[in-house]
C-alpha cells in the first residue's frame, strides 16, 4: 500500500473515531440536560401541590373549628340584610307578584382561644339566602292594606362553592392580620410527609433537605442538614388574599447529580462499552497494518539477504568447480583440495543458513526437542570459543576469558547453549569492522551465574537495542548487505534463553561496543 494513501487512511480513520467520541458525548451531555429539566419540572409541579395541600390544611382546620362553633346553635351577635325586590302586574288576573331575594349574612364573634392569636375575638360571618314570591291582588286599599293571595317561601345556604370562596376569604384576611406563630400552622412531620407523597408520585424518590423561610430569615421547620444553594426549588405558601406571601418553602437534593447519572446509567454504560470495543479494534487494526508492513519490508529485506547469502556461496562454488575443470589444475592435487575445501565450506554455509530459518520455525511451533542436561556453564563456553577462534585470528583480534564465577553447573542442552554463545560471538566479529576484540566473563550473582560476552565494535543505539531480538530485524544502514546474516541469530538465542528460564539483554552506544548480558540460574 502507498504511504501516503496509508497515513491518509490512518488520519480519516482517526478522525471518525473522534467524531464518534464527540457525538455520543453530545448526546450524553443533551440526555442529562434533559432529564435536569425534567426533574426541575417535577420538583417544581411537587412544591406547588404541596403548597396548595399546606392551604388546605390550614382552610379545613378553620371550618372544623367554625362547624364546632355553630353546632352549639351560638345567637348571631349582629344580622345583615341585602334584599332584592322585585314586581310586575298580571293584569289578565289583575294580580300583582312581589319576588324577593334576601342575602342573611349572621355575623359571630368568636373567641381568640380557637385560633390562639394574640386578639379577644375574632369576626365570623355564616350566608343565608332567602326567597320569597308574594302574590296580592288589584284592589283599591282598603285601610292602608292590601289582599294578599298566596305566599312563598324558601330558604337555602349559599352554595358550596360560594361558601368556600367566601369562608377561604375571610380565612386569609383573618391569617394575614395577625402575627400567627407559623409552628402553629404547620408542623415539620406534614411537611415531610406532603414532600415525600408529592416527589414520588413525580418519580423524584431520593432524599432531599427543606427549609421554610420567613423573608430570607429561616423558621425552626426545617430538616436538619438543609443549606439554601442555587440548586435550590422554592415556592411561596400561606398566600393571602393577594397571592402574596413572606414565607417560602425552599428544597435541596444533595444527590441530584448522582439521581440524574442513575437514570441515563445503562446509555452512559453502554456507551462506554461499544466506544472501547470500537478503540481497541481501530487501535487493533491500526496496529496489525503497521505489523504488516513493517513484516512486508522484513520480508523484503530478509529476501535480499538471503539471495546475497545464497548468491556469494553459489558464485564461489561455481568458480571451484570451474578452477578444477581447468587441465592445468585438476592435475595439481593440492589445488584441487583447496577448492574442494572452498566448496564444502560453502556448501555448510548455507546449510547453516538454512538450519537456523528452520530453528527458528520449529522453536514458534514448540516442536524443537530441546532436552536438558547438567553441564558446567565454562566447558561450554571454552567449547563455543573453539567455533570462531580461527576467524578471529585470521583477522588479527582476540578472544580473551575471564571465568571468575566459583560456581557455574547449570541445566542445559548442550548442542543449542553451545550455539547461543556462538550465535553472540558470531555477532561481535561480524559488528567489528577493526580487529574483534573480545572479552568473556562469568561471576556469581545471588543463585545465579551471569555471563558477560563485551566487544569494542561498532555498537548499536537505544532504538536498536530495543529490536536487535526481534526475528528479521537487523539495523537499517543504507546497504542491507553491508554485514551478512538476515537477523535470525539473536532472535534464535532469545528463545533458547527463555527456554532455559534466562534472561538476556543488551548494554552498548554507537561506537563503542556492545556487551551482551546472561543471566541463568544454577543448580547444586
Amino acid at each position: 500500500m502507498n504511504k501516503k494513501l496509508f497515513v491518509l487512511l490512518v488520519v480519516l480513520m482517526s478522525l471518525s473515531l473522534i467524531g464518534i467520541i464527540f457525538v455520543q458525548s453530545y448526546f450524553i451531555n443533551q440526555s442529562i440536560e434533559d432529564r435536569r429539566q425534567q426533574f426541575s419540572l417535577n420538583v417544581k409541579r411537587s412544591l406547588s401541590l404541596v403548597s396548595k395541600q399546606i392551604d388546605d390544611y390550614e382552610y379545613r382546620n378553620y371550618l372544623d373549628i367554625m362547624r364546632q362553633y355553630l353546632s352549639e346553635n351560638n345567637v348571631p351577635d349582629s344580622t345583615a340584610v341585602q334584599s332584592l325586590i322585585v314586581s310586575f302586574d298580571d293584569d289578565e288576573n289583575e294580580q300583582t307578584i312581589v319576588h324577593q331575594n334576601i342575602i342573611l349574612e349572621e355575623r359571630y364573634r368568636v373567641p381568640s382561644l380557637f385560633f390562639e392569636i394574640d386578639a379577644d375575638s375574632t369576626d365570623f360571618s355564616k350566608y343565608r339566602n332567602q326567597k320569597i314570591t308574594e302574590v296580592y291582588k288589584k284592589t283599591p286599599f282598603e285601610n292602608g292594606s292590601v289582599e294578599r293571595v298566596s305566599q312563598i317561601k324558601e330558604y337555602d345556604e349559599m352554595s358550596d362553592d360560594t361558601k368556600s370562596f367566601l369562608y377561604r376569604d375571610a380565612f386569609k384576611s383573618l391569617v394575614s392580620s395577625y402575627d400567627y406563630p407559623i409552628n402553629k400552622r404547620v408542623n415539620k412531620d406534614l411537611i415531610e410527609s406532603f414532600l415525600n407523597k408529592n416527589l414520588k408520585n413525580q418519580g423524584v424518590d431520593i432524599d432531599f433537605e427543606y427549609a421554610i423561610y420567613d423573608d430570607d430569615l429561616s423558621t425552626n421547620i426545617r430538616s436538619d442538614y438543609f443549606e439554601k444553594t442555587e440548586n435550590s426549588y422554592g415556592i411561596p405558601i400561606f398566600l393571602d388574599n393577594n397571592d402574596e406571601s413572606s414565607f417560602n418553602l425552599w428544597v435541596d437534593f444533595p444527590d441530584r447529580s448522582k439521581f440524574l447519572l442513575s437514570t441515563i446509567l445503562w446509555m452512559i454504560v453502554l456507551s462506554i462499552i461499544f466506544t472501547s470495543v470500537i478503540i481497541i479494534a481501530y487501535t487493533s487494526a491500526i496496529y496489525q497494518l503497521i505489523k504488516q508492513r513493517q513484516i512486508s519490508q522484513i520480508k523484503t529485506d530478509f529476501i535480499n539477504n538471503m539471495t546475497h547469502e545464497f548468491k556469494t556461496p553459489i558464485a564461489t562454488i561455481n568458480l571451484a568447480l570451474d578452477s578444477i575443470r581447468n587441465p592445468k589444475i585438476i592435475e595439481d592435487r593440492e589445488k584441487v583440495l583447496r577448492y574442494l575445501g572452498m566448496i564444502k565450506e560453502e556448501n555448510k554455509r548455507m546449510h547453516a543458513q538454512v538450519e537456523n530459518v528452520l530453528r527458528i520455525s520449529k522453536l514458534e511451533k514448540n516442536e524443537l526437542n530441546i532436552s536438558k542436561e547438567h553441564h558446567e556453564l565454562h566447558d561450554l563456553i571454552e567449547d563455543a570459543v573453539t567455533h570462531v577462534e580461527l576467524i578471529v585470528e585470521d583477522r588479527k583480534g582476540y578472544i580473551n576469558l575471564h571465568l571468575e564465577a566459583e560456581k557455574s553447573s547449570i541445566l542445559a542442552n548442550e548442542t543449542h547453549f553451545t550455539n547461543v554463545i556462538v550465535n553472540v560471538l558470531d555477532n561481535a566479529i561480524k559488528y567489528s569492522d577493526d580487529k574483534p576484540k573480545i572479552d568473556v566473563y562469568t561471576e556469581n550473582v545471588g543463585n545465579s551465574i551471569q555471563l558477560r560476552i563485551a566487544d569494542q565494535g561498532n555498537g548499536m543505539s537505544k532504538q536498536v537495542q530495543k529490536r536487535v531480538f526481534e526475528k528479521f530485524y537487523r539495523e537499517h544502514t543504507g546497504n542491507v548487505h553491508n554485514v551478512k546474516g538476515h537477523g535470525l541469530g539473536l532472535a534464535y538465542v532469545k528463545r533458547i534463553i527463555d527456554d532455559h528460564q534466562g534472561h538476556i539483554s543488551v548494554e552498548s552506544e554507537k561506537g563503542k561496543g556492545s556487551t551482551f548480558i546472561i543471566r541463568l540460574p544454577l543448580i547444586s
